[in-house]
């Protein structure tokens, strides 16, 4: 099998799956709706407040998008492992290299496209809707950058999240490394605005500086999103590894 129609097979998974059409659909809706409820009520700086950043304002629903990024790339993953589908996969795509390539890739390349639609709702309506005189334009600075960084950030997610299954192959499993992981963790060491220290090179905190009109800690916009890119990269190897070497 080629790889276009391998990975046309993994798009039909995916369309025909409602678990993950389901997950797929509610990455924009979670990023975006709840970034525009936030925006709409809560759309100025609190009294005092002296770092509000309308840009990472806007994408205040991206922790429950990112949360369906990870449930998605997760199912897809270690779904095919219940009731041995994986035998199934393998028999229809017997390279492992190949069928694990076009499942990155189908997982990735949806939720890329549903990033930057969730991205461009969430920028452009949640400016909308800030208070007169605190949101800014997409020409401003840091705006078209984060447009198209949430959209990465996303993808990267959920192919971090599709590595960690392969390599775990169960869904609890993973979930239970990847929900703390990105939900907890992030909590216990500090808020993001402090900067400084081993906490800056999280995945999650490392990419959403791209979210930053002006980042602040030890890294920038896109270097931040490189260390997001080394987590995902490590966790996609070790998936790679699990598949090659272990029996199916």
């Amino acid at each position: 099998m080629t790889f276009p129609a391998a990975l046309h097979t993994e798009w039909i998974k995916i369309r025909s799956l409602r678990s993950l059409t389901g997950s797929l659909l509610t990455v924009p809706l979670a990023t975006a709706g709840l970034s525009l409820l936030a925006c709409g009520a809560l759309g100025r700086p609190a009294p005092g407040s002296t770092d509000f950043d309308p840009v990472l304002f806007s994408y205040y629903g991206l922790n429950f998008g990112q949360l369906a990024a990870i449930i998605l790339g997760v199912i897809a993953m270690a779904g095919e492992y219940k009731n041995d589908g994986i035998r199934i996969s393998l028999a229809a795509v017997p390279n492992r290299t190949l069928f694990y390539g076009a499942k990155l890739a189908a997982v990735g390349g949806c939720v890329l496209a549903a990033g930057l639609v969730a991205s461009l709702i969430s920028f452009l309506g949640g400016q909308a809707l800030m208070d007169p005189g605190f949101g800014i334009g997409i020409a401003d600075r840091g705006a078209l950058r984060a447009i198209i960084g949430c959209a990465l950030y996303l993808s990267l997610i959920s192919l971090l999240a599709a590595g960690t299954a392969a390599l775990l192959r169960s869904v609890t499993g993973a979930l239970s490394v990847l929900v703390p992981l990105f939900l907890i963790v992030p909590f216990v060491v500090g808020d993001m605005a402090q900067g400084g220290g081993a906490a800056d090179f999280l995945p999650d905190r490392a990419g959403q500086q791209v979210l930053l009109q002006h980042p602040v800690g030890a890294l920038g916009p896109w270097s931040g999103l490189a260390v997001l890119a080394g987590w995902t990269a490590l966790a996609v190897a070790a998936g790679w590894w699990s598949l090659r070497r272990r029996d199916a």
